[in-house]
């Protein structure tokens, strides 16, 4: 058998933003192939005070890629006196992403954070750098199954409701669309299951963290 250098160890993430907020969120089952390796491992990393990385895939290149982001976070703080901004962070992560075009790193990377008008925003990059604004995105093993329901109950895609009379996207709105997502894909994907946590990321106040019990078979 050949050497592979590549592993993907699987896992899922949503992020949705709203007009003050922003929410993200990732189970917390690390798979190999038919194997669980851990039923407790935490795919969220915080990035300053207003935005949180969610990783999956690889997870050795989920490590390093966070732990060189981290070091290159603090040299921001210390060059620049202030905490980076989350679209900072973004152009950060697409440039660190593109500069190892030619060996990538395996992992999807979907970033969720307050951008510098207090909205929050979500951000979405393929394995190269290539990096996308949105205000929801899925990604990971079960992303074709989660990104349908949101582009339906968020995008109004393929419903008939006028512009003016679409709800409001609220955080109940959000968590509770993003709940029923992850039920849905952890009945149908193998590698997406156990625990679900959420990071609730605000304009006027501290990250906050939630767990929600998926399947544990």
């Amino acid at each position: 058998m050949s050497f592979q250098p590549y592993a993907d160890n699987k896992g899922s993430i949503v992020a949705i933003a709203g007009k003050d907020f922003a929410v993200i969120a990732a189970d917390t089952r690390l798979s190999d192939d038919f194997k669980i390796l851990t039923r407790t491992q935490s795919k969220l990393f915080p990035i300053g005070a207003r935005s949180v990385l969610g990783s999956t895939g690889c997870w050795c290149d989920a490590l390093t890629f966070n732990k060189i982001l981290q070091a290159r976070e603090k040299m921001y703080l210390h060059d620049h006196n202030r905490e980076i901004t989350t679209p900072g962070a973004a152009q950060m992560l697409s440039t660190m992403l593109y500069y190892k075009r030619f060996f990538p790193y395996y992992i999807s990377n979907v970033l969720a954070g307050i951008d510098e008008n207090g909205r929050g925003c979500v951000f979405s990059y393929d394995p190269v750098g290539h990096c996308e604004r949105e205000t929801y995105h899925a990604g990971g093993s079960a992303g074709h199954l989660l990104q349908p329901l949101l582009d339906n109950q968020i995008g109004f895609k393929n419903q008939n409701v006028p512009q003016n009379e679409r709800p409001e996207m609220t955080l109940e709105r959000a968590l509770a669309i993003l709940t029923d997502a992850f039920i849905s894909a952890a009945e149908r994907d193998i590698h997406t299951g156990d625990t679900l946590e959420i990071v609730k990321i605000f304009a006027d106040r501290k990250p906050e963290r939630a767990t929600f019990q998926l399947r544990n078979d």
